[in-house]
């Protein structure tokens, strides 16, 4: 099971839990459709939690993207 409370996006303290309401709410379907959107900024600072995630452990935007298309989250 996956901790919805972790953050992914560290830089703007983003967690795994708001990250997927987002995309839910706003059907965003790409990487670079969550990356535009601008009701919860994510991946603009530091750039890590894209792809590797902030400690290098795949806990990414790209994998909460994956997730969720797949009906995992």
């Amino acid at each position: 099971m996956f901790d919805t409370d972790r953050e992914l996006c560290v830089c703007n303290s983003v967690t795994l839990r708001e990250i997927v309401e987002c995309i839910k709410r706003n059907d965003i379907r790409t990487l670079e459709a969550l990356l535009e959107q601008q009701e919860c900024p994510v991946g603009d600072k530091c750039e890590n939690c894209i792809e590797e995630g902030f400690e290098n452990d795949g806990f990414s935007l790209a994998m909460a993207l994956a997730l969720v298309k797949q009906g995992r989250l």
